[in-house]
This record gives C-alpha cells, structure tokens and sequence, in this order.
C-alpha cells in the first residue's frame, strides 16, 4: 500500500500584486485503493495543490510537508516524483511538437521502470488500451496533443495512467471540456487502472457529473486554501444541490488557483 501524506500545506504563487498565498494549510491522506474528490469553488486551490504534489516550479511551499510512503516528495525533483509513483493528468495538457505518442510513451515508461519495455507486450498493451479509450490507432504516430480536440487530449492522459501505472494519480479537472460520451469512457479508463493495479485517485473537481461513473469514497470541500469540509459521497450530492454559498459567504474570496505557467 502507498500513502500520500499532506500536512499543514501552504504554498504561494508570484503574481503581478506580489507573493500571494494559495494554500493555506491543508491536511490530507490518500491511500492506493481509495478515491478522494476534491470539491470547491472557483479560486480555492485545487489546482494550486495538484500542481504542488506534482513539483510545478511556480508554486512555493512554505510550510508543511508532503511524504509519500514516508518519503519527503518536496525534496524529490519531478522526475523522480514519477518514478516514485505520481502522476498528474493536467486540465490543460500541452503540445510537445516533434514527438510522437508512441515515443512519448515508451520513453516515459522506460524512465519510470528503469528499463525499456519488450517490443512486442508493449505495443499490444498499447493498442488494447487506446481501443478502450476509443483512440483512433493512428493517433500513435501523432505528435502529442498537437491538433487534438479537447476530449482527445483527456484520453491521452489516460491512456498514459493505464500504461504507466502509478500508485497515485491526480486528476485535475478531468472532466472539463468532456461530453457526456467521452466522460463515460474517460471516467471507465480511471476506473479500470484503478481496477488493475489498486490505484489511488485525488480527482479534482466543479462538478459531480463525473462523481456518477467515478465512486468517490471520501469528498472533502477546499475553501480559500483551506479543507471546509469532509464526508463521503452524500457530501458532493449535497453540493450539487446548494452549492458553495455556504462556504464562501463568511469566507473571503480568495486567490484564483488557475494561474497558467
């Protein structure tokens, strides 16, 4: 079993008004095997926080820590993050002109397991999974995400989870930009990795559509940096009915957590 462990997390960002800070103290555990939604209103941090666990170099921590399996991931550089078992699928996936998916892959899977894959299992695992993604095979020769539409560049992201199986994944945003089609089959893929190897997910979130086909066990509220709140699935469907009003009506606003690198 593996353990993401954040405590009393708080990170800034530069801005053009000086050092602001995002989070503001967050505490949270996420184990292989469980789902944990984080939920909240725009400006809150969630994106902040899955840049953090990740290494972006925009954000600065400046109090706490985040261990992985007791590890200090903080000191670890982003390579070495991945290789420990983390994974990012980025709401806004970027162009990397002049690399192919094919290359892309095998090249990521070899730097995280430490040796090339064998040839022929490699390519029939990643067929079978772009099949399931419903990818076109021809998007393997493709350069990555260049000219892709937004819902195929939320399959690649998947497609990358499956074949690199990692202990922990965050999914920031996922789900933005999906329609109903291509949420079913995203949300299938990340629950099929989950399947496969026991992952663990912190799914970052507006919405509870994709909370129908990707079963949360634990949905905590981020408030201004901070988690208002925690629960079990009741909580997101409590949310889908009221809203953030609660929350952000004696809280102030606070910074956006969409910074773009």
């Amino acid at each position: 079993m593996a353990v993401l462990e954040i405590r009393d997390l708080h990170v800034t960002v530069e801005t053009d008004e000086g050092t602001t800070p995002i989070l503001n103290g967050v505490d949270l555990t996420v184990r292989t095997g469980e789902t944990h939604a984080i939920m909240g209103p725009n400006g809150s941090g969630k994106s902040t926080l899955a840049y953090t666990i990740a290494g972006h170099p925009k954000y600065t921590v400046t109090q706490g820590t985040i261990t992985l399996d007791g590890e200090d991931v903080l000191a670890m550089s982003v390579d070495e993050r991945a290789r420990a078992g983390l994974f990012l699928a980025m709401q806004y996936p970027v162009e990397i002109p002049g690399v192919t998916v094919t290359n892309f892959l095998r090249t990521a899977k070899t730097a995280i397991d430490g040796e090339a894959p064998a040839i022929r299992s490699w390519t029939k695992d990643v067929k079978a999974a772009m099949k399931n993604l419903r990818m076109d095979p021809k998007f393997a020769a493709r350069n990555v995400n260049e000219g892709f539409s937004g819902g195929e560049k939320k399959r690649h992201e998947i497609l990358q989870l499956e074949l690199l199986k990692p202990a922990i994944a965050v999914l920031d945003e996922t789900d933005s930009g999906l329609d109903v089609d291509a949420l079913k089959i995203v949300s299938e893929g990340v629950n099929r990795a989950k399947e496969a190897t026991d992952l663990g997910v912190l799914l970052i979130t507006h919405y509870t559509r994709i909370l129908r086909y990707i079963t949360p066990d634990f949905v905590h509220v981020l408030v201004n940096g901070r988690v208002a709140e925690e629960g079990g699935p009741e909580l997101a469907e409590r949310l889908e009915n009221e809203g953030y009003d609660r929350y952000t009506e004696s809280v102030p606003a606070g910074p956006s957590d969409t910074v773009e690198a």
